[in-house]
């Protein structure tokens, strides 16, 4: 297991979302996945989460999930936590993707509240249960609402909480007072699953972030965690200032994904920029707004080749 944990922050401080990589053809590149990996970890994430929303989880197969997941943790298992997404609106799928995301080596998985059809919350109780009992990894809950249509409600929060291996919450719900309350009520390490929300939620109790900016600047996101639990919020401040371009560039469209795979093939880390559909690649003008978001924000010349 990695060393990078405490009893508050079971999983480190700074995880990335981390993109699929493909070939222009589409496959999946599990020798780009694996550069991207340790890239990552160079620059001193404590983790990397597979196979989610950023990781466009719809669109690739059990198969290639489980390759991926193999992959990345023989590469840097050792050094980093290697969370696998097990998010489906199907109990049973999401089940078997948290089996096999285990037998792939997965250290703990993220788990996302169903989505589209939006059931009761007893229904959402029941579904991250049978999904947290399937295996004895740790368990991360993703309050993304924005994506789902449907929160966890306080009570159901609280009812997960008692679950042995749900011990954290990556919240993108964008209600930093209902955080602080949870937060207080449970025990949950809170990671913030929304880059520009990271101070805020930090202020309000939370311990890390789980990012898409982390891609591009890694190091400045530890430096602002660093800076504020030292009790240097003005410094904290200071270096997220810093890196406000590359948020917007990476998130303003929504499209995180896209926009990351850009700021790769920019930066020299991954060869291509290639999505499956739904998702369509940047286009040679996104793809220009982009590398000035990261020339902004200072970040062209600092990547780990």
């Amino acid at each position: 297991m990695p060393r990078h944990a405490t009893p508050t922050r079971p999983f480190g401080s700074v995880l990335t979302a981390m993109v699929t990589p493909f070939t222009a053809d589409g496959a999946v590149d599990l020798g780009s996945a694996v550069q991207l990996a340790r890239h990552l970890v160079a620059l001193g994430h404590d983790g990397l989460v597979l196979n989610g929303t950023t990781g466009e989880a719809p669109t690739t197969h059990a198969p290639e999930k489980a390759e991926l997941v193999a992959a990345v943790v023989e590469a840097v298992g050792d050094d980093a936590w290697v969370l696998a997404g097990a998010g489906s609106n199907d109990t049973a799928h999401a089940v078997r993707m948290a089996e096999q995301a285990a037998e792939a080596g997965a250290h703990g998985l993220l788990v996302v509240s169903p989505y589209y059809s939006r059931p009761s919350q007893e229904g959402v109780r029941r579904h991250v249960t049978a999904v947290a009992d399937a295996t004895p990894l740790p368990v991360m809950l993703y309050d993304v609402p924005g994506r789902t249509g449907l929160r966890f409600a306080p009570h159901t929060i609280d009812a997960l909480a008692e679950h042995d291996r749900v011990v954290a919450m990556k919240d993108a719900s964008g209600d930093p007072y209902a955080a602080a309350k949870a937060i207080e009520r449970t025990g949950l390490a809170w990671y913030s699953g929304d880059d520009s929300a990271l101070l805020t939620l930090l202020a309000h109790g939370a311990v890390g972030i789980v990012s898409v900016t982390g891609h591009v600047a890694g190091r400045q996101l530890v430096d602002v965690i660093r800076a504020f639990d030292a009790g240097n919020h003005v410094e904290a401040l200071r270096i997220f200032r810093s890196i406000m371009p590359a948020i917007d560039a990476l998130n303003g469209a929504g499209f995180q994904a896209v926009a990351a795979k850009a700021a790769l093939q920019a930066l020299g880390v991954l060869p291509e920029r290639s999505v499956r559909l739904r998702l369509v690649p940047a286009t040679d003008d996104e793809l220009a707004q982009i590398r000035d978001g990261l020339l902004a924000a200072g970040l062209l010349d600092v990547a780990v080749r």
